[in-house]
């Protein structure tokens, strides 16, 4: 007999197992591992996504939510914000009148599931998985009837107002091809953002970590961002 704490956590590994990609060209498949312990929320990475991808005003392709696990009258609770995206970083807080247990910083962004919902949803194929595991979206030809908005149960896409179409994080598609990190990963002091193939020494290693998670897995669309050192709060 196993006890109810062990055989969840078994069938959490057994979820990040599934997860992984499967293909022949292993080496192929990219992967985004996020260490949540090294995050300072400073929002270098919103910033630089801006930019690179000209991201409007309002809209985010990757943000940055702060969490805070704190007792209230013996009960334990968590607050959660990201204000304006994290873009501007955080404002310092006040729970001097709290027994705070922990709190840290994680990013979000588009977890190029390897079953992805967005795309099965989609009535014009504008939205597909690349050989390479990449989700992205063809603006000519999205009719912007944004049911891959409501699909993607990680809020990762939003509607671009100006070009009537739909957008999302690309990992920065253009610049993997070219050979270089998203803009997020090159900017990020800290290193709390790792990307590359799923047989980079880096990546295994990540992945080995026992702290490793990802989010909803009970949803089975295998998201390909991976979370290090974050709480089931997040989940």
């Amino acid at each position: 007999m196993i006890s109810r704490r062990e055989f969840l956590k078994s069938g959490i590994k057994l979820a990040i197992i599934l997860t992984l990609p499967v293909s022949s060209a292993k080496s192929e498949k990219y992967v985004y591992v996020i260490d949540a312990s090294r995050c300072i929320g400073c929002g270098s990475c919103v910033r630089a996504c801006r930019e690179e991808n000209n991201v409007p005003e309002g809209k985010y392709r990757t943000w940055v939510e702060r969490y805070v696990v704190y007792m209230n009258e013996g009960i334990e609770e968590v607050y959660v914000e990201s204000p304006e995206g994290g873009e501007h970083g955080f404002e310092d807080l006040d729970f001097s009148d709290k027994e705070v247990l922990r709190a840290y910083f994680v990013p979000k962004l588009c977890m190029h599931c390897e079953k992805p919902p967005c795309v099965k949803v989609c009535p014009v194929n504008a939205t597909w998985l690349t050989d390479d595991g990449f989700v992205l979206i063809d603006e000519d030809h999205c009719i912007g009837c944004k049911y891959c908005i409501q699909a993607c149960p990680y809020g990762a896409r939003y509607f671009h107002e100006e070009k009537h179409v739909v957008d999302k994080c690309t990992w920065c598609y253009h610049r993997v091809k070219r050979g270089m990190k998203p803009a997020c990963v090159h900017v990020c002091p800290t290193g709390a953002r790792i990307f590359g193939k799923i047989d980079d020494k880096e990546i295994e290693e990540r992945l080995r970590d026992p702290t490793i998670k990802i989010l909803k897995p009970e949803l089975n669309t295998r998201p390909k961002v991976f979370y290090q050192k974050i709480g089931w709060e997040v989940w």
